[in-house]
């Protein structure tokens, strides 16, 4: 078996982390080869998950102060237009009176 440290695929970089520069379709040597790659990407995943997680977690009380703000716009729009529902009930009323009426009393008066 060969070791990582002797193939040629292997590259330390300056900070002291491994690189496996081996291609897992065409220059795989050993079996153990795939499976430290397959570890390598493993962690490249879960480092790119918690950046992910840390980064909603930045986004959270700034979500939470949109939601109460549209909130309070959507209040202050319901507000505003509660007038017309007083308008409109009363015609309503008025449609529904003129509806109970006979027609002969239309043409009456």
């Amino acid at each position: 078996m060969i070791h990582c440290k002797d193939c040629e695929y292997f590259s330390r970089g300056p900070d002291g982390k491994v690189h496996l520069l081996c291609d897992p379709f065409s220059t795989i040597k050993e079996p153990e080869c795939l499976a430290k790659h397959q570890l390598g990407e493993l962690r490249t995943l879960s480092a790119a998950y918690q950046a992910t997680v840390e980064m909603y977690r930045r986004l959270a009380p700034l979500q939470e102060k949109m939601f109460r703000h549209m909130e309070q716009e959507l209040d202050e729009a319901d507000e505003a237009d509660a007038w017309k529902e007083g308008y409109e009930d009363a015609e309503d009323d008025e449609e529904e009176d003129e509806d109970q009426k006979p027609p002969g009393d239309l043409f009456t008066r």
